[in-house]
């Protein structure tokens, strides 16, 4: 059984989340092994994302299940959580016993003030690479590409970029095979309008 946790907080970036939300709840669904994805807050009031969308958490931090993997997202709220130890602290010690620690775009701000960057090659949107280049002085911040792995660490670049990260990791947890059947029920094959041949 794989568990993998998504933390959530007020002003996160809604695709940043969603997107891989929808990528591993299709790959879990019908599994025997009870593999499963849960939202986790610091509390269990409804969170208010970015765009207006809000969501109900499912745990908050004392009653979260322990988990596999954790997924930390984007959005304007990371800059205001960078100073939230509480969450931060949850972070740190959840991640150290997790077999992947992940984010979308800026959620790699967390995964640097909780500890998880230093030495490793990281990426976020392409808006925020020299923000966390000043930051994660550490680390190398790569640009231009979708997701990067470095060890168990898995950082995507901004936004949609989610879905691709969460699609090569799904292919990690439950072979690759899996992974395609899942991109092939999301209908996922990009052709973006103005940049693709349709």
């Amino acid at each position: 059984m794989t568990t993998i946790g998504m933390l959530l907080f007020d002003d996160l970036e809604e695709l940043d989340l969603v997107g891989p939300w929808e990528v591993f709840t299709m790959a879990a669904k019908g599994r025997e092994d009870g593999s499963r994805v849960v939202s986790i807050a610091e509390k269990t009031a409804p969170i208010k994302c970015a765009k207006g969308l809000e969501i109900v958490p499912g745990y908050d931090l004392e009653n979260a299940p322990e988990l596999d993997v954790v997924l930390v997202p984007g959005g304007e709220g990371t800059r205001r959580e960078l100073e939230n130890q509480r969450l931060l602290a949850w972070l740190r010690k959840t991640g150290a016993e997790c077999d992947w620690v992940t984010s979308v775009c800026t959620g790699a701000l967390l995964l640097h003030a909780a500890g998880f960057t230093s030495g490793k090659r990281i990426t976020t949107h392409w808006a925020f690479v020299e923000t966390l280049r000043g930051l994660a002085k550490d680390a190398t911040v790569l640009s231009n590409v979708r997701y990067v792995r470095d060890g168990n660490v898995v950082t995507a670049a901004g936004v949609s970029a989610g879905i691709d990260m969460a699609l090569w990791l799904t292919g990690q947890l439950w072979g690759v095979d899996h992974a395609r059947t899942t991109q092939r029920m999301m209908q996922y094959d990009p052709a973006p309008p103005y940049a693709a041949d349709v």
